[in-house]
């Protein structure tokens, strides 16, 4: 059964601390990189989650493994620890952030070759226009 979970892991990634939100939903996970500026505390962040959450753009979808939760209560108490320690962001996450990094310099690349294309036919038009009105005569 797969289902739908959250995470948000907020680590110092010089000279800023920076949250990665995972996003995690029918067994794909998507990721969202936010930088927060100088150590957020905890109700801070609370009110970016809240305030801010719908307008996050998250990274295109990849698989991911789903693991279920343990049963023991000191498990999942370790494993909160280990969490804790970890530095830093997973693989899948590194791998979701860098591809949403790529959609957007693609859109950004495709957005520039319209300008350029729409500045170049708007200078072509004037020069014809010019040329028009010197042949006209007084």
């Amino acid at each position: 059964m797969d289902g739908t979970g959250g995470k948000l892991t907020v680590f110092f990634e010089d000279p800023f601390r920076v949250g990665v939100f995972e996003q995690t939903e029918g067994g794909k996970l998507s990721v969202c990189k936010v930088t927060f500026g100088a150590e957020p505390k905890d109700c801070e962040v609370w009110k970016f989650v809240l305030r801010h959450y719908d307008d996050l753009k998250f990274s295109p979808a990849v698989e991911a493994e789903t693991r279920p939760a343990a049963g023991n209560p000191k498990r999942r108490q370790r494993d909160a620890g280990k969490e804790m320690q970890d530095s830093g962001i997973g693989t899948k996450s590194q791998r979701a952030l860098q591809l949403q990094h790529e959609e957007m310099k693609a859109e950004r690349r495709q957005n520039g070759k319209e300008r350029r294309e729409a500045e170049a036919r708007r200078l072509f038009e004037l020069r014809q226009r010019k040329r028009k009105e010197k042949r006209r005569g007084h």
